[in-house]
């Protein structure tokens, strides 16, 4: 197993590589210029080059890409264009709220959609299974920031259970901290607790009509241990390889939901950099990303050989 993990993560360095180069290429490919937009509309073409000339632009882009991926092999993310600090120090900053939502959020996704799914799959054409229909189908079909601006609206404004918008860090007390976070958990939860949802229940129906399940029923096995014990273990792969692409993409989807509740997070900083075309800072956070993509998925690779032995590497 050690083997097989660090075989992948030596796999991951070429992938990481390529990462860097699409990201270098589609920002420097896209129209505009960061020096006009810093200089400004009266600005005149000689600020414009002096600015192009500080920031390295007027270099070829092989060479700008080169110093760049150097920088970044030794732990420089670069300098942020507007605000002249270290990428690395203000992705530090921003990290606090949005890695505490994404928890909150994946437990929260995980503790509904998997006892759902499980429930469904048993009561298979019962009310709790056409309840799952429903869930599921308004899930996928209510987008992120509609749910959010619902949530706001009822359980904010109207009820003043919950604050409208703000992050308030946990060195301050736990239940302010976890008070700023349900609303937004909650609209970042209901797509993906929908989809754990729908893949538990068809996982364990497959593994429901199997022999095995049949033979303890028949041999008078309590119906939870049934259930728990040989059904949920044996439908765990599809459910943990959802599980790993959903904590994924929910890095990617904190953008919209950190902007509908005004949390000072990753999401806030990259709609920031790209409205402004801080390059340093958009390559910075899309590299975490990948990252985190490329560790969520070997982790997932790892966890498959705990829920069914009979994977090896």
């Amino acid at each position: 197993m050690l083997i097989y993990a660090l075989r992948r993560i030596l796999m991951a360095i070429p992938v990481m590589g390529v990462v860097a180069l699409v990201i270098f290429g589609l920002l420097y490919i896209t129209p505009g210029d960061p020096a006009m937009v810093i200089a400004g509309d009266q600005a005149t073409p000689d600020e414009i080059a002096r600015i192009r000339v500080s920031l390295g632009l007027d270099q070829p882009a092989y060479i700008r890409f080169g110093t760049w991926l150097w920088q970044v092999m030794q732990g420089d993310l670069g300098t942020s264009i507007f605000s002249n600090q270290p990428v690395a120090l203000m992705i530090d900053q921003r990290l606090q709220p949005t890695l505490s939502l994404l928890i909150l959020a994946v437990l929260l996704s995980i503790g509904i959609g998997v006892p759902f799914g499980v429930a469904a799959a048993w009561k298979r054409g019962k009310a709790i299974d056409h309840a799952l229909a429903i869930f599921t189908t308004a899930g996928f079909s209510i987008p992120a920031f509609v749910a959010g601006y619902a949530l706001a609206f009822i359980f904010a404004s109207t009820l003043h259970w919950l604050p409208v918008q703000g992050f308030t860090p946990i060195s301050e007390g736990f239940w302010p901290f976890l008070r700023s976070l349900i609303l937004p958990a909650v609209t970042l939860s209901l797509v993906y607790a929908a989809v754990i949802a729908r893949v538990t229940r068809a996982a364990m129906l497959d593994v429901l009509s199997q022999d095995y399940i049949r033979t303890a029923h028949a041999k008078g096995v309590r119906p939870y241990m049934i259930l728990f014990r040989h059904a949920l273990k044996n439908a765990a792969v599809p459910v943990v390889t959802i599980i790993g692409i959903g904590v994924a993409t929910l890095f990617g989807a904190t953008v919209v939901t950190e902007n509908v509740f005004a949390i000072p997070g990753l999401g806030r900083l990259t709609v920031d950099a790209i409205t402004h075309r801080d390059y340093p800072i958009i390559q910075g956070v899309v590299l975490l990303s990948s990252a985190t993509y490329v560790v969520v998925n070997l982790t997932v690779d790892i966890l498959y050989t705990l829920v069914d032995p009979r994977i090896s590497y």
